[in-house]
C-alpha cells in the first residue's frame, strides 16, 4: 500500500502583531474581555501578501524535506483569502518555490481547509497520481476584519503552516479521515458582501462578517467530536492511542470543551492561540510546526485533529508521524523587514470601518 509521509513541515508568523491592550484603542473591549472569552492574548498582522506567506511557509518545509521545488508534483493551497482570485494563488506559490509544472490549486474549506487539503493530497499519492505535494494553509484573515465589530474583530490573526508529502512505503502520514459540511445553518458564520452574488459592479466597504458566536460554539464542539469518533472508530484507536490532539485554533473554550469530551490531558493537547489568534485554515498547519518544534510529538506520534469552519465545515483526521522530528535542512528565506507596528498595518482598515459605521 502506498502512504502519503510527512517529511517536511514549515511555517511563516508574522513579525507584527496586536496584543490585547493594543487593540482597546481600536474597539470598546479589554484584555480580560477578550481572554476570558477566547482565550487570545494577541494576534499577527501580516505586511506581505497571502501569496508570499505561503511562499515561506513552503520553503521553510522543503527545506526541512531536504528537497528542491522541482521535485514537487503539485502544490495545494487551503485559503479563504486569496492574493488573487484569477489566476489561482497556488499558481504563484509554484512559480515562487521553483516547483515548474507542478499542479497548483486553491481549495477553500475555510478553518477546516487544511485537513480537506492534506486528504485531497494523500488521496492523488494513494492512487499514484502524484509522488511528492506541498500541501499549505496561508490566510491573512485581518484583511477582512471589520474593525466596528467587537466580537469578531478581536477574533482573527495572520500566518501560514505547510507539509510536505512523499510517496512511502511506511505506515504513516493521514491514516484516517472524516470531512463534511452542515449547510443547514451556513450564514451564522458569513462574509455577506464579497463575491458575485452582490449582483451589481460597484465598490464594497469593510466586510461585512456575521459572526453568531454562541451557535458557532455549539455546532463547532458537536461536529468536531462526532467527526473524531468516526475517525479513532473506523482506524481502530482508542483514545490512550491519541499522543497528541491539534485541535482547530478559534477559541480556548472550544478546544477545551473537545478535549474534555475526548478525555485528554493538558501535556497531550496543543494550544498557541493565545500567541495567534484564529488563523483560519492556518491554524493546524501553524500548531503542528509547532508540536514539532517543542517536542509534543515524538517519532511515530498518533496525532489527532479537528476543525470547524465557514460553511459549516467540518473535518477530523488521524495522522501518524514518521521516524524523524528534526529538520534535514533550514531556509533563510524569510520576511522582508517590516517598519509598522500592527496597529500601523492596518490603521486604514480601521479609519475605514469608522467612517462606515
Amino acid at each position: 500500500m502506498i502512504y502519503a509521509k510527512i517529511t517536511g513541515w514549515g511555517k511563516a508568523i508574522p513579525p507584527a502583531s496586536i496584543s490585547n491592550d493594543e487593540i482597546s484603542n481600536i474597539v470598546d473591549t479589554n484584555d480580560e474581555w477578550i481572554t476570558t472569552r477566547t482565550g487570545i492574548k494577541s494576534r499577527r498582522v501580516s505586511h506581505v501578501s497571502t501569496a508570499e506567506l505561503a511562499t515561506i511557509a513552503s520553503r521553510q518545509a522543503l527545506a526541512c524535506a531536504g528537497i528542491d521545488g522541482k521535485d514537487i508534483d503539485l502544490v495545494l493551497l487551503a485559503t479563504c483569502t486569496p492574493s488573487t482570485m484569477v489566476a489561482n494563488t497556488a499558481s504563484l506559490v509554484q512559480k515562487n518555490i521553483g516547483a515548474s509544472g507542478a499542479a497548483a490549486c486553491d481549495t477553500n474549506a475555510a478553518c477546516s481547509g487544511f485537513l480537506y487539503a492534506l486528504q485531497n493530497a494523500t488521496a492523488q499519492i494513494q492512487a499514484g497520481m502524484i509522488k511528492k505535494a506541498v500541501v499549505v494553509a496561508a490566510e491573512r484573515m485581518t484583511w477582512y476584519v471589520n474593525w466596528a465589530k467587537r466580537d469578531s474583530a478581536v477574533l482573527f490573526g495572520d500566518g501560514a503552516g505547510a507539509v510536505i508529502l512523499e510517496a512511502s512505503d511506511e505506515p504513516s502520514g493521514l491514516m484516517g479521515t472524516k470531512t463534511g459540511c452542515d449547510t443547514e445553518d451556513r450564514d451564522i458564520l458569513h462574509i455577506t458582501n464579497y463575491g458575485t452574488d452582490l449582483n451589481k459592479y460597484e465598490a464594497v466597504g469593510p466586510s461585512d462578517l456575521l459572526f453568531e458566536g454562541r451557535e458557532i460554539f455549539k455546532r463547532a464542539v458537536t461536529g468536531m467530536s462526532i467527526a473524531c469518533d468516526d475517525v479513532m472508530l473506523k482506524a481502530n484507536l482508542n483514545l490512550d492511542d491519541i499522543d497528541v490532539l491539534i485541535p482547530h485554533q478559534a477559541n480556548l473554550r472550544i478546544i477545551q470543551a473537545i478535549q474534555k469530551k475526548l478525555d485528554i490531558e493538558d501535556e497531550r493537547v496543543m494550544v498557541n492561540i493565545n500567541h495567534y489568534g484564529n488563523t483560519s485554515a492556518a491554524t493546524i498547519a501553524i500548531a503542528l510546526c509547532e508540536a514539532v518544534e517543542q517536542g509534543m510529538v515524538k517519532p511515530h506520534a498518533n496525532i489527532m485533529s479537528a476543525a470547524f469552519g465557514a460553511g459549516l465545515t467540518w473535518a477530523a483526521s488521524y495522522i501518524r508521524w514518521g521516524e524523524r522530528v528534526t529538520p534535514i535542512s533550514t531556509s533563510d528565506y524569510t520576511f522582508p523587514e517590516c517598519e509598522k507596528t500592527g496597529l500601523e498595518l492596518v490603521n486604514d482598515a480601521v479609519l475605514a470601518c469608522q467612517n462606515t459605521d
